[in-house]
């Protein structure tokens, strides 16, 4: 039971390096696929908005009749 060494600054440095190490690593694999779907899902909240904006004015259009 005695045989546990203290933990050191270097063992913390080199365990947090590792850690960062690895989430970098997953970060810029995730990356480009994030990317691609916050671009599509812009794209798609602006054509919804498009169409909904489109079908609102159809519905509020007044129809206009000029007389001489």
């Amino acid at each position: 039971m005695n045989d546990r060494r203290k933990i050191t600054k270097d063992d913390l440095e080199k365990r947090f390096k590792a850690l960062q190490d690895d989430v970098t690593e997953i970060t810029e694999t995730k990356k480009s696929s994030i990317t691609v779907l916050a671009v599509a899902g812009v794209a798609a909240g602006l054509l919804v908005a498009y169409l909904l904006g489109r079908r609102g004015g159809r519905r509020r259009r007044g129809v206009i009749e000029i007389r001489r």
